[in-house]
């Protein structure tokens, strides 16, 4: 059994679901703000950080609300998902996402994410 264990995360966005949406579930979209290139084939993505390449399927995906991916070596159970919230009071959108990690890498792994979002806020413009 893995140790590896969910956490979630949330990070305001300031854009519509649509083109939050395109960020989170295309290759284009992805490779602007999460991976350095990323291609699509069918459902499996390679994703491409300084050379490497780890690849992913998708697990789960109902547009335009969320996606969730499984990397190929990861545990059963264990998956990253997105996910697109919308505040139908004030109108606010938010990015929660889910994924796992050991707890001595979590706070590691919230770093990383929280630099990804500032990328992928950069890129929308929110």
């Amino acid at each position: 059994m893995s140790e590896k264990r969910a956490y979630t995360l949330e990070f305001p966005i300031r854009t519509n679901a649509k083109i939050l949406y395109d960020f989170i579930s295309t290759s284009h979209g992805l490779s602007q703000w999460f991976a350095d290139h990323v291609d699509n084939n069918d459902g499996t993505y390679v994703f491409t950080w300084d050379g490497n390449d780890n690849t992913a399927k998708i697990v789960e995906v109902k547009a335009p609300e969320f996606i969730r991916f499984k990397w190929e070596d990861s545990a059963e159970g264990e998956y990253f998902e997105f996910k697109i919230i919308k505040n139908e009071i004030t109108g606010d959108t938010a990015l929660v996402i889910t994924d796992f990690a050991a707890e001595n890498e979590k706070e590691e792994q919230k770093l990383l994410w929280d630099s990804q979002i500032n990328t992928l806020t950069l890129r929308i413009g929110g």
